[in-house]
């Protein structure tokens, strides 16, 4: 979609963390206005107002570039785009290239302000300048909301991980006997257990009615408990490292909750989710990876190529050759988040597909790592991924007859 870069209202914006640096130019980029704002309340207010009556007064759309996007700029950048004004994101290397071919007097927010009005006017002659000022697509609510609560639930299941490892070490340290009455220390019905006392020695002393009492405990594990506390021993570090273990377990308790709710209102949302619900009909991708993806990508129309989305899903690596090393590089436009969810949801898709598993074999044998054959894999799958989004269309299948 073309845009009228000639008669527009044109806004910089140069982001700080406490100030932002604003330039405004009008018709033939002459500059109307410069002045700073803070990052306040107060300061966003100054910001539309002043804005709004260059609007008015030239009866021009308005287009807006800053750094920082998603940054330093919140939430100023969501308040420009509820007012349907355009806003560029400035790309910071792009831009620093940009300055080496056309370099600036000096280094300050007021020329750098100036240099972003500069990109306006050149945009649509320079490819260069349309690659450092890259449109901000609107989002649809339900993405932003899963963005949100995804990012949320990887937040807390690192968490998890993290207080798992360490009340397994300390566990290890204090009743090695105890760690090893279960497979696992996050089990729901042992960690009930650590915390059904408030001091850890005291387990060794709990009676077999109190246990069976305990939910998810049963004949069974109640038969093991009971045996470990026939021969069971603690260190003399249980009298201070033993409520740091009880603590633990029951962070890790609360973290299970805090988990679970994030992951139903995730599965509320993926049905008003265009993206979420076509996504997850992929088999293997579940609720989980579907809902990161459709956080992630926003909307298919931030991307005009498939290779584009590709790119950004971190399945189609750069090439990295010298001489006789051949390999292959990460490129820094990479979302990690969506990468990381795709890897995932391309391993369990692989698994359910015969046809995937032969691809990915046949990777394997050419010698490719097991991520790489994933990759490849997952190239194929991002051009299916498009054609779906752009067509609206569920996965389908393809199922040969003899």
């Amino acid at each position: 979609m073309t845009f009228p870069f000639v008669e527009q209202i044109r806004v910089a914006v140069d982001v700080g963390c406490h100030r932002h640096r604003v330039a405004v130019a009008g018709p033939e980029n002459r500059v109307l206005e410069e002045f700073d704002i803070e990052h306040s309340a107060q300061g966003i207010g100054a910001f539309f107002r002043r804005v709004e009556a260059h609007e008015r007064r030239l009866g021009l759309p308005v287009a807006v570039a800053m750094e920082g996007f998603n940054g330093w700029a919140r939430p100023l950048d969501a308040e420009i785009l509820v007012r349907g004004w355009r806003l560029f994101n400035v790309n910071n290397l792009k831009l620093a290239r940009f300055k080496e071919i056309f370099p600036g007097p000096a280094k300050s927010d007021p020329i750098d302000t100036r240099k972003m009005l500069e990109l306006f006017e050149l945009r649509a002659h320079l490819p260069l300048a349309k690659d450092v000022l890259q449109e901000i697509a609107v989002v649809p609510v339900e993405n932003e909301k899963l963005k949100r609560i995804t990012r949320r639930r990887r937040q807390l299941v690192n968490e998890r991980m993290r207080v798992i490892n360490r009340l397994q070490a300390d566990l290890q340290a204090v009743s090695p006997g105890l760690c090893s009455i279960t497979a696992k220390v996050d089990n729901l019905w042992f960690l009930r257990f650590l915390t059904c006392r408030e001091h850890l020695d005291q387990l060794m002393r709990v009676q077999r009615r109190t246990v069976l009492n305990i939910q998810g405990i049963g004949q069974r594990y109640a038969d093991i408990i009971q045996k470990w506390q026939k021969q069971a021993h603690f260190s003399a570090a249980v009298d201070y490292v033993g409520a740091m273990i009880i603590a633990d377990a029951r962070r890790i308790l609360e973290l299970k909750d805090q988990i679970n709710v994030l992951e139903n209102a995730m599965e509320a949302l993926l049905l008003q989710s265009t993206i979420a619900r076509l996504v997850d009909t992929i088999p293997g991708y579940g609720v989980v990876c579907s809902a990161e993806l459709a956080g992630e990508i926003g909307t298919i129309e931030r991307f005009s190529f498939e290779s584009s989305l590709a790119l950004y899903l971190g399945m189609a690596p750069l090439d990295n050759k010298s001489g006789k090393y051949h390999g292959s590089k990460s490129p820094r436009q990479v979302n990690a988040r969506a990468k990381a969810a795709m890897m995932t949801g391309v391993d369990r898709h692989r698994k359910q597909v015969p046809e995937s598993q032969r691809y990915y074999e046949k990777k394997r044998a050419e010698g490719k790592t097991h991520n790489q054959a994933i990759r490849a894999l997952g190239r194929h799958l991002v051009r299916v991924i498009w054609s779906m989004l752009t067509k609206n269309r569920d996965y389908q299948l393809k199922i040969k007859t003899d």
